[in-house]
């Protein structure tokens, strides 16, 4: 997978699960385009590391967001329990990331796809 097209499908996906989230404001915009800075450095020094940049991206933000703002995503599969926790990135560094619950092993949805993510699987 080229760089460049690496780097645009890691952000499209990121921000997708940020608006399905209702969270894709500007500054956490920011966050995202802060974090696709920063993995391009990576995957330039490391080509073969491009099909891993979504999950990476994803990773970024969850926890820039963390820092400043919160958890994120929130998972939809543990609502009775009464301590929320957020998603993970599975698998940390790999293709096809999806964003699970650690809890319970619950893969909820690929990461780019929280907004169809209903079922527990897409």
């Amino acid at each position: 997978m080229e760089l460049e097209q690496a780097l645009h499908a890691a952000r499209a996906l990121v921000l997708a699960d940020l608006a399905a989230g209702q969270v894709a404001q500007a500054d956490i915009v920011s966050l995202v385009e802060d974090a696709i800075a920063h993995r391009r450095w990576w995957v330039e020094q490391w080509p073969e590391g491009a099909a891993f940049v979504a999950g990476l991206v994803a990773q970024d933000v969850q926890d820039a967001l963390l820092e400043r703002y919160g958890r994120w995503p929130l998972c939809p599969v543990c609502v009775d329990g009464g301590d929320p926790h957020a998603l993970d990135v599975e698998p940390e560094l790999g293709p096809d990331p999806h964003w699970v619950c650690a809890k319970t092993a619950v893969a909820v949805a690929r990461v780019g796809s929280l907004g169809s993510a209903g079922s527990g699987e897409d």
